[in-house]
C-alpha cells in the first residue's frame, strides 16, 4: 500500500545521498533553493521510498532529484511519484514541467511523455540533457 505526501526539504536528503550522489557529502547534496521548492514521497507501508522536489518558475515548473531507494527500483514507484508531479503541476497552472535529466536515463522520462531538447550539459561527472513536457 503506498501514498504519497509532501514531505519537508530535510526528508529528501537521505535518498538524494543514498541513491544520486553517495560519493558526496550529505551537506553537498542540499540544494540552495530547497527551501523554495515543494517535495514529494512515495511512502509503501509508511517507509519512505522515493523523493522528487518541484519548484514553480514563472509559468513553468521544473522537477529536480527524482530518486528511489535502491531495492525499491524497478517496481513503479518513480512512475507513480511523477504522474502525481504531472498532475500536480497542472494544477498548479504550470505551462511545462521540465528536467535536467541524466542522459542514462532519459528513456524513463520518454515514457511519461518527455522531450529531449538540444540543450545538454556535463556536471560532476554526469552527462545531462535538458527535457520538457507540455501541459497545454
Amino acid at each position: 500500500m503506498y501514498q504519497i505526501e509532501q514531505i519537508p526539504a530535510e526528508l529528501t536528503w537521505a535518498i538524494r545521498h543514498e541513491v544520486m550522489y553517495p560519493e558526496k557529502e550529505l551537506k553537498d547534496i542540499k540544494l540552495a533553493d530547497d527551501e523554495d521548492g515543494i517535495h514529494f514521497g512515495l511512502f509503501d507501508h509508511n517507509q519512505l521510498i522515493s523523493i522528487v522536489s518541484w519548484f514553480k518558475r514563472g509559468n513553468n515548473a521544473q522537477f529536480r532529484k527524482l530518486a528511489t531507494v535502491k531495492q525499491y527500483q524497478g517496481f513503479g514507484y518513480a512512475t507513480l511519484l511523477m504522474e502525481h508531479i504531472i498532475e500536480f503541476s497542472k494544477s498548479e497552472r504550470a505551462d511545462m514541467l521540465w528536467c535536467n535529466s541524466r542522459k542514462n536515463v532519459s528513456d524513463f522520462y520518454k515514457k511519461l511523455g518527455f522531450k529531449l531538447t538540444e540543450n545538454t550539459f556535463n556536471q560532476d561527472g554526469y552527462d545531462f540533457v535538458i527535457m520538457e513536457l507540455s501541459l497545454q
